[in-house]
């Protein structure tokens, strides 16, 4: 530990990080758009796959003793963005849509205000005092979720040093960079997830496709950059390089696609091989494990993109997969020592209505008890999963069934992309300081039960 870090963690708490013996640890698991009518859906497609009627199945997370309902309007937005919720869950401090760990103050876009109302992330603060840190994402870690976690930026779009506008090029980073320039503690001990072409230069071929390269203009190879820095670091880009980490050891650099990670429904035919989010989350927890303790950012990110192109097939998988890897963390953390918290940014538009049997395929036509499709006025079988809006409303000329893993639901209003609700998100609890997870809470409350079951304050 650095000695910034130690007189930090005295000056604010009267002592040392390492004079406690006792490791406190905060996992704070994100289901990007994972709604209620996401959650209820996982859990009748989870049970269905194993073998029972559905309805009566619980997901890992609904075990938990403590649950609330979270509300999630950003402050200029009823219905809200994830670089402004997940702002809130990291800070405190609700702030604008599209903006990342800036408060309100700053307008979307401008770089200089960014700069001058900059909000302290709980993992900076978690660095400072001498913890371990990690992040894990099925998502680019530069995308929005995880980037409010390290990164200071007035527009979530700002991933390349390309995608800042003129007049704020040399005065805000990139958010690719802010990760590998990360100024306290050490820097992030464990980082898994997607995005490996925002650290590349457009010179450098990606490691999986000889087509591909990285997409930096500005030459830096931000990840030789982040292994020059210590001899124990290791960068890893496939299930390969995964498997061969030991359990303990230095920090990891992990970037398992370039842009995104496969959705869970396809993740075995990625040419490289890429670990499940539960791998990656039990490997974070055995490598970051220790006195004083560790935070922990799990994002199962890819719910959110599913939802947005209307096929609630891979939507609920990925959720399911969250589930898992939440089921996981539980097994491997002690619930005296560790707070799992489990909660989403915002909700998506998916509806599961039409009077369907009880066990009904939850992702099939809605259905008597005796299996005969439910028909709509005009003698038309809906099913069961619709959206409010989305690609959907479009039907293609040779209908799949929809069941079929690329079946788009049905929308009422047809867009590009489905779009996020502005319903209150579910968040759920164990361990020290989960009975501060209770009733209707606004998400920035969130950020003090975990930074109380953290640092004891």
């Amino acid at each position: 530990m650095g000695l910034t870090a130690i007189l930090l963690g005295f000056l604010v708490t009267g002592q040392t990080a390492t004079e406690s013996d006792e490791p406190r640890n905060v996992v704070l698991f994100v289901g990007d758009g994972m709604g209620l009518s996401t959650v209820t859906a996982a859990r009748i497609l989870d049970g269905q796959n194993n073998g029972l009627a559905g309805e009566e199945h619980l997901l890992s997370f609904e075990r938990f003793p403590n649950v609330a309902l979270i509300k999630t309007y950003n402050t200029d937005a009823q219905v809200p963005d994830s670089a402004g919720t997940m702002t809130a869950l990291v800070t405190g401090y609700r702030t604008r849509a599209g903006v990342l760990s800036i408060g309100p103050e700053a307008a979307r876009g401008d770089c200089e205000a960014g700069l001058n109302h900059q909000l302290t992330t709980l993992l900076e603060e978690a660095e400072q005092r001498g913890y371990r840190t990690g992040l894990v994402s099925t998502a680019r870690i530069t995308h929005a979720t995880p980037a409010a976690a390290y990164a200071h930026s007035a527009d979530r779009g700002w991933e390349l040093p390309g995608t800042l506008p003129e007049g704020a090029r040399g005065k805000c980073a990139d958010i690719a960079r802010q990760l590998i320039e990360f100024p306290y503690g050490d820097g992030v001990d464990l980082v898994l997830g997607g995005g490996r072409a925002m650290f590349l230069p457009t010179t450098a071929p990606d490691p999986e496709d000889p087509q591909g390269t990285g997409r930096r203009r500005d030459g830096r190879n931000l990840v030789e950059e982040w292994l020059a820095v210590a001899e124990d670091r290791r960068f890893v880009h496939d299930s390969a390089g995964f498997g061969a980490l030991g359990p303990t050891g230095g920090q990891v650099l992990g970037l398992f696609e370039a842009s995104h990670m496969e959705f869970e429904a396809d993740r075995a035919d990625d040419t490289g091989g890429e670990p499940s989010l539960a791998e990656m989350t039990r490997h974070a927890i055995s490598r970051l494990e220790g006195t004083p303790g560790y935070f922990l950012i799990v994002e199962g990110g890819r719910i959110d993109h599913a939802h947005h192109a209307g096929n609630a097939y891979r939507a609920l998988v990925d959720a399911i997969a969250f589930a898992d890897a939440v089921g996981v963390a539980a097994s491997a953390t002690d619930v005296d020592d560790t707070l799992i918290l489990v909660t989403a940014d915002h909700s998506h538009t998916l509806t599961i209505s039409g009077y369907p049997a009880r066990g009904n395929p939850i992702l099939g036509f809605a259905a008597d008890g005796d299996g005969e499709p439910l028909k709509d006025m005009v003698g038309v079988p809906y099913t069961t999963l619709g959206y409010a809006n989305g690609p959907g409303a479009r039907r293609p000329d040779t209908e799949l069934s929809p069941t079929d893993p690329d079946y788009r639901q049905r929308a009422t209003h047809p867009m590009l992309a489905e779009t996020h609700a502005g319903e209150d998100v579910p968040a759920y609890a164990r361990g020290p300081g989960a009975e501060g997870v209770r009733g209707v809470m606004d998400q920035h409350e969130l950020h003090a039960v975990m930074r109380g079951a953290l640092f004891g304050e």
